[in-house]
């Protein structure tokens, strides 16, 4: 409950530091700014009460910032043990793996779907593992998370289009929120209109031998800013609660 509190604080202080000095991490020297006249204090309050509402829908997202953050520091504890190399290994004998069984039981137009996606999985999983290691928020942010997420959806996609156990668990789902963010998000200017017009989610890639290509082509969609919101929430956990290597 302590660390709760000190959370919300601290949340809120970073809204605080927006329009005022000194109001989050004050100068040990100076202390935290305050206000000196009735204009200031009108205003230094005013904008603490606004922040009050804005604080509370940011709190759940900061707990998804640190649970991101714990889960994205096991990963990177892992490729830290393996390696890049050994991560783009691993991740190549599970798609490879894959790809064969295909091969063995399904037609020739899945085991070119099944192989595509095998690739950008394992390019993706290796450019993840490289920009984590370049290091800096800004490469993590605009390129590691974005590559992770693409190399953790698109496998159960693509398992999914070549095995019906799994296609009625994840394709109908799929095909349900890709109407809803075209009804929700991309309905401003009628951008939904022009892709429905353009693209059938089912039937897209079927004219060049790539059944299911639009389901991939939509995850790949989802895990660019999905990634990035995830690297900005883990950036304000950071900035919230710092850990040793933030």
């Amino acid at each position: 409950m302590e660390a709760l509190f000190l959370d919300v604080v601290r949340l809120h202080e970073t809204w605080m530091e927006i329009v005022f000095p000194r109001q989050l991490d004050p100068s040990a020297v100076l202390g935290k700014w305050k206000p000196e006249s009735a204009v200031q204090s009108i205003g230094y309050y005013l904008w603490a009460v606004l922040g009050a509402p804005l604080v509370a829908v940011a709190y759940p997202l900061l707990l998804v910032g640190f649970a991101t953050r714990y889960y994205a520091a096991k990963l990177d504890s892992a490729v830290t043990r393996i390696g890049i190399a050994g991560t783009v290994l691993v991740s190549a004998v599970a798609w490879g793996t894959l790809t064969v069984i295909t091969h063995l039981q399904l037609p020739f137009d899945a085991v070119i779907a099944v192989g595509a996606a095998s690739t950008v999985a394992v390019v993706s999983a290796a450019l993840a593992a490289g920009f984590s290691k370049l290091g800096g928020r800004f490469v993590s942010v605009l390129l590691a998370y974005p590559f992770a997420m693409t190399a953790l959806f698109l496998p159960p996609v693509v398992a999914a289009l070549v095995t019906p156990t799994l296609e009625e668990l994840i394709l109908p789902p799929s095909y349900e929120l890709a109407r809803w963010i075209l009804d929700t998000f991309l309905s401003v200017g009628g951008i939904n209109e022009v892709l429905r017009g353009a693209f059938d989610l089912e039937t897209f890639g079927e004219q060049w031998g790539l059944p299911g290509l639009g389901y991939v082509l939509m995850w790949l969609g989802i895990s660019v800013p999905l990634g990035w919101f995830l690297g900005l929430l883990v950036v304000l956990a950071n900035l919230i609660r710092p850990t040793s290597d933030a």
